[in-house]
């Protein structure tokens, strides 16, 4: 499931995406995929990837996956009203990967779940969400 993204239709990255350093790789109607290399400050005291950095993509990437529109011109944005995380394994490898897809909702909400893996393809957590569409861009 490869397809390249319209750069119209990428904004600047946030000052969050900057200095934890995951990028957008894919991004179509319904489904988004981000990337993160792990860095050593991502880490909890175990060395492992800390369970917020799983919830912050999951969280992202569900985000995205609702609201892409096709269109440079109408930007869409969302609220998260819930977000369940669900800790499976391990991470072994060097990146993150959350997968999202929208799956239902409305004209007001949207629900979606995802994953997060690393590059060997371990699964390392699943999520849900509940968003609600922001009319505008200003909170």
């Amino acid at each position: 499931m490869t397809q390249d993204i319209d750069p119209n239709l990428l904004e600047p990255p946030s000052a969050l995406q900057t200095h934890l350093g995951y990028r957008l790789s894919a991004w179509f109607k319904d489904f988004a995929r981000l990337e993160l290399p792990l860095e050593p400050f991502l880490m909890n005291r175990q060395g492992l990837p800390h369970g917020g950095i799983h919830a912050t993509m999951l969280d992202t990437a569900m985000g995205f996956a609702g609201c892409y529109t096709g269109d440079p011109e109408r930007q869409q944005m969302a609220l998260t009203l819930s977000l369940t995380v669900n800790y499976l394994g391990q991470a072994t490898g060097t990146r993150l990967i959350a997968e999202a897809r929208r799956t239902g909702g409305g004209k007001s909400t949207y629900f979606a779940e995802g994953t997060v893996r690393d590059e060997t393809g371990a699964l390392l957590a699943t999520g849900t969400g509940v968003f609600r569409y922001r009319r505008d861009r200003n909170p």
